[in-house]
């Protein structure tokens, strides 16, 4: 069964690792803050220094994530308590992979900032913008489940991750490779794989800390044990 709504009990009582995990939080926070700035940006063809701007927002991000590790190993250091130890660990793997989701935010921005004109993904193309809005779902449904310990949202987004995300993200990709989606410039087709790619792999971040609701430790970022 799931630790996660005792570690989270636990958290509470524990100084140290609650600073940790509200920081954890705010750093989720943060993070789908930028993200969904970042997608606003890409439609709206914000000039190159808005866009730049916007990544150097990434430095809080892993301004938090410094810090969670620290307290983290404070409080381990401090209390000698091994028992609770897998609360610890699953608090470090949540922030590596908002860390991560956050590099990948500014991989878009990336697109946004090289890319001549605005990315539309329903003007592209539709599988485009059906990934793009179950990404920005996600992230909004994922906040929700680790704030709320929801097991049943958590579930859901598991359930539904390979179908909605994972499948569709990778069609565009080898459909572009294959040569079966064309557009009329080398740069579209480009921008089109490496964007689609680029939200799959923040929804697998997302997917692997919706798992620490509902798995055990040692099955945390991965399919729920049979």
């Amino acid at each position: 069964m799931s630790i996660f709504r005792e570690i989270v009990r636990l958290w509470k009582i524990e100084d140290l690792l609650f600073q940790a995990w509200d920081e954890s939080y705010q750093m989720m926070t943060l993070s789908n803050e930028v993200f969904n700035t970042a997608i606003s940006y890409l439609r709206d063809g914000k000039d190159i220094k808005t866009l730049k701007n916007l990544k150097k927002r990434d430095q809080e991000i892993n301004a938090f994530q410094k810090n969670v590790r620290k307290k983290v190993v404070t409080h381990f250091s401090i209390s000698k308590n091994v028992d609770d130890l897998p609360s610890g660990l699953v608090l470090l793997n949540i922030v590596v992979d908002i860390e991560r989701v956050g590099d990948y935010t500014k991989n878009i921005l990336d697109l946004a900032i090289n890319h001549p004109n605005k990315i539309i993904s329903e003007d592209i193309l539709e599988a485009l913008c059906d990934i793009e809005n179950e990404v920005l779902s996600r992230f909004r449904k994922t906040l929700d489940a680790i704030n709320a310990q929801d097991e049943e949202i958590a579930k859901d987004l598991l359930i539904t991750y390979k179908k909605d995300l994972v499948h569709v993200s990778d069609e565009i990709v080898n459909k572009c490779i294959a040569g079966e989606i064309r557009f009329d410039d080398e740069a579209k087709s480009v921008t089109v794989a490496l964007y689609a790619r680029y939200l799959k792999r923040i929804g697998a971040h997302l997917k692997n800390i919706t798992t620490t609701i509902i798995n055990p430790y040692e099955y945390v970022g991965y399919k729920t044990p049979d």
